[in-house]
């Protein structure tokens, strides 16, 4: 019912005279003692017995409490499985083997640092952690809903992320550019365009662009940057107080309305009117500023060969009628013919000249619009309104430190200020949380985006708050983080768990070892093409083949949707409603609304496309035409360039043998005339059997 009404219907039970608005939930309220809305303190390192086995201060809380349960962690895990793990945490492709061979020969002090410092400074690691955090910003190639149209730029979004993360930005200024990019002034206009480019953050989400009432269209397209806003840099629920105050935070109806406030003074659309139009940053771009310069002298040139044409005959035709005639109304109709028709043949001229004109880039964004304070509505619905609410920060949240609203502007400004200071305790346990999940599978809070009363309380809050003080302490330096997590004894134990640990702790919560996982939908396709010698590497730039906001996918049977390309997978287009049939497939994230967990399902599907999708198919014939020309001339040599090649190991003899007897079983059952058609054919499904395997898409 609440749903209903904020889409716009009235109760179907209560009339919908104003109501009293609810006053702001006092800070007495015992809601507001929940851990989260604390400001995180940084809490002693426990005392553990095995102080030989710590190598970093995450050790020292992992150990403590497996030490509590009476449970020993695992032993550390192989060389090669630390490489292949590290490499895809970081950059989601398979380590070559040239990069295994060069690890495993270095047994010098500090040989897994500079691995982690390589892979850190890889531009790989920047598409790998983007497409991370592009699952938060639910980020899409397309609007989806009702208009299917092509957000032909929001490409510029994407690479700003992965661009951002390969600096290693920090995390403050991450976000403070993401809300209020376009408020930070900046003389250098490549700076300006990146913090431009950076409002995407709040343009990206799914709209209704055919919405008759305008009015319930803003306010649907408010409630949705609300709640990306509370999802993704708070780990809240805001959008829960839209028709009421939330029944289980200490966010009140009047907080959600001064946030209203905010975005409702920002200038997130042109037009409501269908189908309505989004609005885009024009950026500065030096070729643009030639090109239209060029343009614009060309066009006036060709204006004034036309004035002159027109003067010219205007004079001849004054002559001709003599002095003190009356000029005729429509003088032109009197020039000469060959005058009109050249006259004719200049302005056409002009016409598709004028059509040439360049395009200047843009970028979808926010920018300030008119400074207005939001009435509450009603139940939620936009028809009946209560007490109008100054905007502000949550009440809950508001400290002496807390930046106040500047009323000539929308509040963006000092929202972002707030959303990324100390003061505010979620800001880092939030986004160190998204990476200790990122890495092993869970995070200690196991609902990343809810950190309210109804999300899990963390397993280890002593372990979050230290990892929360130490990101601020750093800088909010995302490349510190990683290196205080994947450095530490915990990230390189072996995936073996013991009998003890497997009675104790069934779930592994206490991180007795590493968890096992499977590669994610784009590691998948990505190490499929990797292997097979097929990756393209060329980074950035646009993806779709339509124009922007042309339709990219309607009702009809128009599909305009192209995955043809051997691209990395985040420059792969994602298009609402109609995704790769390899991310349907394995859990790609939902792209309307932020996502901090990706399921990991296991149906019968899946295993069908590996055995006989085409992207398989064609990576196995390619992996072929690789074993028989760089392999070696003998089976045995071959195999085991396949297996080093796919899985990061060397074949053992059973698995030499085993191919072996499979391509000589192969030779005798089957009549091929081609003995080189045979010969790679035996061989393609040797590789398929590989690259299908649970060794090749988990990651131990």
């Amino acid at each position: 019912v609440e749903r209903w009404i904020a889409l716009g219907a009235p109760h179907p039970d209560k009339d919908l005279a104003p109501r009293p608005a609810q006053p702001a939930l006092a800070a007495e309220d015992e809601r507001a003692h929940h851990w989260a809305f604390q400001t995180p303190v940084e809490p002693p390192l426990p005392a553990v017995t095995n102080e030989a086995w710590v190598r970093t201060p995450i050790d020292r809380f992992v150990l403590a409490r497996l030490e509590a349960a009476g449970l020993s962690p695992a032993p550390e895990a192989e060389r090669r499985v630390l490489i292949r793990r590290a490499t895809f945490d970081l950059t989601g492709l398979p380590p070559t083997r040239a990069e295994v061979a060069t690890f495993l020969s270095d047994r010098s002090p500090g040989a897994y640092a500079r691995l982690i410092e390589r892979l850190l400074a890889s531009p790989r690691y920047g598409e790998r952690w983007g497409r991370h955090w592009l699952d938060v910003a639910r980020y899409a190639d397309s609007n989806g809903l009702d208009e299917n149209i092509a957000h032909g730029n929001a490409w510029r979004y994407r690479d700003w992320v992965v661009d951002a993360l390969n600096a290693d930005k920090p995390y403050d200024e991450f976000v403070r550019e993401q809300v209020a990019g376009d408020l930070y002034p900046s003389d250098d206009p490549q700076v300006r365009n990146r913090r431009l480019t950076a409002t995407g953050f709040l343009s990206l989400g799914p709209k209704v662009l055919a919405e008759v009432d305008e009015t319930k269209m803003e306010m649907d397209i408010v409630d949705e940057q609300i709640d990306t806003v509370g999802k993704a840099l708070l780990g809240l629920t805001l959008g829960c107080a839209r028709c009421h105050d939330h029944k289980f935070d200490p966010i009140s109806t009047q907080d959600y309305y001064a946030l209203a406030g905010i975005f409702q003074s920002t200038r997130s659309m042109d037009s409501f009117t269908k189908i309505a139009r989004w609005h885009e940053n024009p950026l500065h771009d030096a070729a643009y500023d030639r090109d239209k310069a060029d343009h614009d002298s060309r066009v006036a040139a060709q204006r004034s060969v036309i004035d002159g044409l027109v003067a010219d005959a205007t004079a001849a035709l004054a002559q001709q009628l003599g002095a003190g005639a009356a000029m005729p109304e429509k003088p032109e109709e009197s020039f000469p013919a060959e005058t009109r028709q050249q006259l004719q043949q200049e302005r056409e001229e002009l016409a598709a000249l004028e059509k040439q004109s360049p395009i200047q880039p843009t970028a979808m964004g926010v920018g300030e619009g008119e400074p207005r304070d939001t009435a509450i509505h009603v139940r939620g619905s936009h028809l009946t309104l209560g007490e109008v609410v100054p905007r502000r920060i949550p009440a809950v949240f508001v400290t002496a430190a807390t930046p106040a609203v500047d009323p000539a502007g929308s509040g963006r400004l000092a929202l972002a200020e707030w959303l990324a200071s100390p003061d505010n305790p979620l800001a880092a346990r939030v986004m160190v949380n998204r990476v200790w999940r990122w890495h092993f599978g869970r995070g200690i809070v196991a609902t990343p985006n809810n950190f309210g009363l109804l999300g899990e309380r963390p397993t280890d809050q002593a372990l979050l708050d230290w990892l929360a003080v130490a990101f601020v302490r750093d800088g909010w330096s995302l490349k510190s983080l990683h290196r205080q997590i994947m450095l530490s004894a915990t990230y390189r134990m072996a995936s073996d768990t013991s009998e003890a640990a497997a009675a104790v702790d069934p779930g592994n919560q206490r991180l007795g070892h590493f968890p096992m996982r499977r590669l994610d939908a784009e590691e998948i396709r990505d190490a499929l093409l990797a292997v097979s010698d097929q990756l393209d590497p060329t980074m950035g730039g646009p993806v779709l083949a339509v124009d922007n906001r042309a339709f990219i996918f309607d009702h009809t049977s128009k599909d305009e949707t192209s995955y043809d390309r051997s691209r990395r997978s985040i420059y792969l287009p994602v298009v609402r409603n109609h995704l790769h049939e390899c991310f349907m497939l394995f859990d790609y994230s939902d792209a309307s609304t932020p996502n901090g967990n990706r399921n990991t399902s296991t149906v019968a599907s899946q295993a069908l496309y590996l055995m006989n999708g085409e992207l398989v198919a064609t990576a196995a014939q390619r992996l072929a035409d690789r074993v028989l020309s760089e392999g070696g001339s003998s089976d045995a040599t071959r195999t085991d360039w396949l297996y080093q090649t796919c899985l990061a190991r060397p074949a053992s003899d059973e698995e030499v043998a085993r191919v072996a007897e499979y391509l000589q079983r192969f030779s005798d059952l089957t009549d091929t005339p081609d003995g080189k058609s045979h010969e790679h054919t035996s061989w393609q499904l040797v590789c398929q059997a590989l690259l299908i395997s649970s060794e090749f898409v988990y990651v131990e």
